[in-house]
């Protein structure tokens, strides 16, 4: 089963911009496609036209090369899990999770049962919504989805609103379920280290486009348009104009070196636990620089920039698109 939309467009009253803006994507059966990008970016509004909830300008929705675009909701065998977990209160958990299958045979509990078990929900089947934490109805919300028996799955950043002792857990259980669920699986967030996580393949989508797709890594070290590289990372990449290229380097790539380099001084040290990040302010501006935190680098300090050139990106400053990035 593979899961596509082709040139989706989508437009709002009052809106001069398009909240998506020619989206197309490919999701293929037993694969994650992680959807990373800003509030606002069209993220939500790509899975509510998938899922038939919102009506799109032009455009395709497809299970494999089948349009579903004029089937309603119900019928298109695809779930949506939602931020918030959707659940009805005035049902347990083994009435929700039982009021969700689309089929209704003799196996019914016995299915119940298992998919509880794998989502590490079933010792809370007799419990209501309101008595679980919010990481056991986010688990809750992903097995009703399961049972309603999907072609696809929708995953609407599941961990938003979750704390972050419990982010982890419930980020291990949707991988879990990702190398389970024989269907293509769409997953979208904000966060760019559970997008490159979660993802076996990442799309960033800015401004209801498509900047850039593919394998994580390569989508984080060599990005195709420079906007995707000023978004991903806990710092964004490094850049500077050079004539008519833009140059770009991440953070950890830079290497504080006592030969001749970038010569600079440290305006400010920030530790984030194993590492600190050193803003160094440069004739080429001010580089951020990544380096363990047991570095004893501090402000005020001179320090030479080791640049590694391999690692050194370029960006065409007329279009924002890279160049020589291979695939």
């Amino acid at each position: 089963m593979r899961l596509t939309t082709d040139e989706l467009v989508v437009c709002y009253p009052k809106r001069s911009a398009r909240a998506l803006d020619r989206v197309s994507i490919e999701v293929a059966a037993g694969s994650t496609l992680a959807v990373v990008g800003p509030s606002g970016a069209g993220k939500t509004t790509l899975l509510r036209i998938i899922a038939g909830l919102l009506p799109a300008q032009s455009g395709d929705v497809a299970l494999d090369g089948n349009s579903v675009v004029a089937l309603p909701p119900q019928e298109r065998r695809i779930a949506l899990v939602f931020q918030d977990d959707a659940l009805f209160n005035n049902m347990t958990v083994r009435e929700n999770l039982r009021f969700a299958q689309r089929a209704h045979n003799g196996d019914r509990e016995k299915r119940v049962t298992e998919v509880a078990l794998a989502l590490h929900v079933s010792e809370h089947l007799g419990r209501r919504p309101r008595e679980l934490s919010g990481g056991e109805r986010q688990r809750a919300s992903i097995a009703r989805a399961l049972l309603s028996d999907p072609l696809a799955l929708l995953l609407d950043e599941p961990l938003a609103h979750l704390d972050p002792s419990l982010r982890r857990s419930v980020r291990d259980e949707v991988i879990g379920v990702s190398e389970r669920f024989v269907g293509p699986i769409l997953y979208v967030t904000h966060d760019h280290v559970e997008a490159m996580s979660i993802g076996d393949a990442l799309a960033v989508l800015i401004d209801g486009r498509i900047e850039d797709i593919g394998e994580p890594q390569r989508v984080y070290d060599a990005p195709r348009k420079i906007a995707v590289a000023r978004f991903l990372g806990e710092r964004p990449m490094n850049l500077w104009n050079d004539g008519r290229l833009i140059l770009g380097i991440r953070p950890e790539r830079i290497h504080l070196c006592s030969e001749s380099g970038l010569r600079g001084r440290i305006a400010r040290r920030e530790t984030t636990g194993a590492d600190a990040y050193l803003d160094v302010e440069t004739d080429r501006g001010m580089v951020a620089v990544r380096v363990p935190a047991s570095n004893d680098a501090r402000t005020g300090q001179l320090v030479a920039l080791e640049l590694p050139p391999e690692f050194v990106r370029r960006f065409d400053s007329a279009t924002g698109s890279a160049l020589s990035v291979s695939s």
